[in-house]
């Protein structure tokens, strides 16, 4: 209780009153109104039977359930939906649990082949799932995210007592920063130290950090790297015929260089850094994203000259703003956090063929396209190289190899190479 209160007045301070309310009653809807369909209740033989069609239907290597209520349909397009896609595409059966706050999915919806979005909240649903897929021969797996505040230990039991495997993506360092609370919410703590203490879990780690983390709590079995991604393709595809708005018009038409950052607007960003830069009068600087918790305001970056704050964009449109910017930066303080952070954007800025400049991020350092900041002043020097960069031949070629490298068919080739080597063989 005392985690969800903390949750409310992080929202509260994100969102106002009136965003306060709405995303109050969106979350009383989903969590607890629409847990109950009277369809299912009176019907469960017809749902039963449009599962076992979808089972029936689908060609599929194994089955996987992702439990982590992060949704689908939302601003932040980020790993979750793009491993669920990835993992689809590889042949894997994929049920995406959706928030009905965003997604307005009651029951299932096909989005692609093999990738349906599922209304787990509604339990009597997922409970006609669950019963189907005990009748499969094939692999079953249920695969959440670290910082997943949702499910238990005891959840994920019922789910290993059922003959599910269990995926934990540790992604994240775990603290109350990042789940948008006062103090570390329990089944957070008590997930990662169940997975610390129980090797027949599969663990994916996304940076060097987290890996080493693994390797003292429980060695090398069932660990797997797989660090964020991009999808190279959607990135280097524009269509001709689109307008960028208004308020980011009136940006480009100021004459300077663009710098860019988006994402969350959180504790870890360096606002500090970020009003050096401006404090130059050489460039414009444009942040997109969402105002994560307080310290937007506090800094009072929001009023800096020179710093356009432009709030969120579709992940779909995201891409024709920052293929405007001069320059792609990530300039995040250095800290617990940001010391395990394989930023998915970081990725995204090479395929879109831009100068990259981050802090001091040990993930960052890995690839010859970013420029390291080692400090302030020298993050402010990395900006002018990274400008001059724009038409280097060499420096394009090095962006575009290092993009490919990193698409999402090769993170999820991780997890399934993983998932493989201890399946039983045919």
């Amino acid at each position: 209780m005392k985690e969800k209160l903390s949750k409310l007045r992080n929202v509260y301070q994100k969102y106002g009153f009136f965003g306060f309310c709405k995303k109050l009653y969106a979350y009383v809807r989903a969590n607890y109104l629409d847990r109950i369909s009277f369809s299912v209740w009176i019907a469960p033989g017809r749902y039963r039977r449009e599962i076992r069609r979808i089972l029936e239907a689908e060609r599929y290597d194994r089955v996987i359930l992702w439990r982590s209520s992060f949704g689908y349909q939302v601003p932040l397009f980020q790993r979750p939906q793009h491993i669920a896609n990835a993992l689809a595409k590889s042949g894997c059966l994929v049920f995406y649990e959706v928030t009905t706050m965003t997604d307005r999915v009651k029951k299932i919806k096909k989005l692609t082949d093999r990738l349906y979005l599922f209304n787990f909240n509604n339990f009597r649903l997922a409970r006609l799932l669950t019963e189907e897929l005990e009748r499969l021969a094939c692999p079953r797996y249920v695969q959440l995210y670290s910082t997943d505040w949702k499910l238990s230990v005891r959840d994920i039991g019922a789910y290993l007592d059922r003959g599910f495997g269990f995926v934990y993506e540790y992604i994240d360092h775990i603290s109350p920063e990042l789940a948008g609370t006062e103090t570390l919410p329990k089944n957070i703590s008590e997930k990662y130290e169940f997975v610390m203490t129980h090797p027949e879990v599969f663990v994916v780690v996304t940076a060097d950090r987290l890996r080493r983390d693994v390797l003292r709590r429980r060695g090398e079995a069932r660990l797997a790297v797989s660090s964020n991604g991009v999808d190279f393709d959607f990135y280097r595809e524009f269509d001709g015929s689109f307008a960028l708005d208004a308020p980011f018009s009136a940006v480009l038409a100021r004459g300077k260089p663009v710098l860019m950052y988006y994402g969350a607007l959180a504790s870890w960003y360096d606002y500090e850094l970020t009003k050096k830069l401006a404090a130059t009068g050489r460039y414009s600087i444009v942040l997109y994203g969402i105002k994560y918790d307080g310290s937007f305001d506090a800094s009072g970056i929001g009023e800096t000259e020179n710093v356009f704050f432009l709030g969120a964009k579709d992940y779909r449109e995201l891409k024709y703003y920052a293929k405007q910017a001069d320059l792609l930066m990530i300039p995040f303080l250095i800290n617990d956090i940001t010391r395990a952070t394989n930023p998915v954007k970081l990725f995204e800025y090479m395929a879109l063929g831009k100068p990259i400049v981050t802090t001091d991020m040990d993930e960052c350092r890995k690839y010859a396209s970013v420029l390291i900041g080692r400090d302030r002043e020298d993050f402010l020097r990395k900006v002018e190289q990274g400008l001059s960069l724009a038409d280097d031949p060499a420096y394009l070629a090095t962006l575009e190899r290092e993009g490919r490298e990193n698409d999402w068919r090769e993170k999820a080739g991780a997890i399934l190479d993983l998932l493989r080597a201890n399946e039983p063989r045919p």
